[in-house]
């Protein structure tokens, strides 16, 4: 008991204590909400294959969420946004200190070290400002969603409401609007584009800045290549693939 005493008067334990029980009550008052956005009237054929879809009520096409992401999208989403997303916990302390010493060499904000996870927690914050006590939130909420859901349901969450490219929300509307097909149809150069379009939303999509966008797709085509996730034909045939030239 004396000794227990002793360990709990130390200055340094305290501190750790007081942390640890602050951090909990933290993620405790900080809710974890659910998605509460209008979607889509989709109709789809006997395959699965949507036929005809009726814009969200809030002007955006954003489906139904999917009920898995596609394996091409996983692998490019994963390799451009995100590689260590199946072994943290929500925040990777090293992609943030990195961000945080390039933003403050170069004066602005140039990256931002976000997780998969933390773009879940702002995606539900609904974008709100870049400012310190949003990304502590971010992080809190991260933390939170790791401990509640497993790593699919939250690329799911991800891929079915991440913005890519004007009022274009999630992975199976892209696709559609894009490609005009279902997301376990695409290419390795179509998941690959579609990977780099939230990043940049407003930004690049097809449409607006190709040439970037084609350098940047073509650069994590690469990326798949050198970390053997695609063979060298397919590498070569996928960099040959024109972007689509206008939604559908």
């Amino acid at each position: 008991m004396p000794l227990l005493q002793q360990i709990i008067g130390n200055k340094k334990v305290k501190y750790i204590l007081y942390s640890f029980l602050s951090f909990i009550i933290i993620i405790l008052i900080i809710p974890l909400k659910a998605f509460n956005v209008p979607y889509c009237t989709i109709i789809t054929d006997k395959d699965g294959q949507v036929i005809s879809a009726q814009i969200a009520t809030d002007g955006q096409w954003r489906f139904p969420p999917i009920e898995k992401v596609p394996e091409k999208f996983t692998a490019a989403i994963i390799n451009f946004e995100d590689r260590n997303f199946y072994y943290h916990p929500g925040f990777n302390p090293v992609s943030i200190l990195r961000a945080a010493y390039k933003n403050i060499i170069s004066g602005r904000i140039r990256q931002g070290g976000s997780t998969i996870t933390m773009q879940v927690a702002r995606l539900l914050g609904k974008n709100k400002s870049r400012n310190l006590w949003e990304k502590l939130k971010e992080l809190v909420i991260a933390i939170k969603a790791e401990l509640l859901y497993n790593k699919e349901e939250i690329l799911i969450s991800y891929a079915s409401h991440a913005p890519f490219g004007g009022n274009i929300v999630g992975l199976q509307a892209a696709c559609w609007r894009y490609f005009g097909r279902n997301a376990e149809e695409i290419s390795w150069a179509e998941a690959a584009m579609l990977a780099i379009l939230p990043n940049s939303p407003g930004l690049i999509f097809p449409g607006k800045n190709k040439e970037l966008l084609l350098k940047k797709r073509n650069l994590l085509l690469l990326t798949l290549y050198k970390r053997n996730i695609i063979d060298n034909t397919t590498y070569k045939l996928s960099v040959k693939e024109p972007l689509p030239e206008q939604v559908l």
